[in-house]
């Protein structure tokens, strides 16, 4: 298991997806957020969860390519999904693995 350096490199592995998507990334905040991984606006702000840095790195970069994929495909209809399997190949295996580590972090939380 890869994990990042620091805050740094995980916005460096943003801005290296943003561009291969060519999308403009306006503002990037890594922050704790309580019910979800990341979010992002219209205008290019985007956030993802600090806890991403204590996290395999394979999982957040599945997480950067989702969020930045919603500037294109607002949803998780077909085309985004085929765009998932395009950049990540077999993602949904890599979302199992988010799922799992967050269902053992809110068992270990109560």
């Amino acid at each position: 298991m890869k994990h990042w350096k620091d805050k740094a490199d995980f916005k460096e592995e943003v801005y290296r997806w943003a561009k291969k998507l060519e999308l403009n990334v306006q503002a990037l905040a890594l922050r704790p957020m309580s019910n979800k991984w990341a979010s992002c606006s219209t205008k290019g702000n985007l956030n993802f969860n600090d806890e991403l840095l204590s996290i395999d790195k394979e999982i957040g970069i599945y997480v950067i390519v989702h969020e930045l994929l919603h500037f294109h495909y607002p949803n998780h209809g077909p085309v985004w999904k085929s765009m998932m399997a395009h950049y990540l190949g077999d993602y949904e295996a890599i979302e199992m693995k988010l799922k799992n580590h967050s269902s053992v972090a809110l068992k270990t939380s109560e």
